[in-house]
């Protein structure tokens, strides 16, 4: 696996993690209505959207390297 193959994967798994995180948040702020459940579900969805738009980055960036 090349190591751009490798950091595509890495930031894939990386914002399925985030995203499971602000999940967990927003049930964890659903049962137990704890305010910082909550600011842990936004940060979690903002770490995903950020992740996103590093991962489009990166690709554009390295549209022209071979693997």
């Amino acid at each position: 696996m090349s190591l751009k193959a490798f950091h595509v994967f890495f930031i894939v798994v990386s914002t399925l993690c985030a995203l499971m995180l602000g999940a967990w948040g927003v049930a964890e702020h659903s049962r137990t209505g704890a305010g910082g459940t909550l600011l842990l579900a936004v940060g979690g969805f903002a770490a995903a959207a950020v992740l996103v738009v590093y991962g489009l980055w990166f690709l554009r960036k390295l549209r022209g390297v071979s693997t």
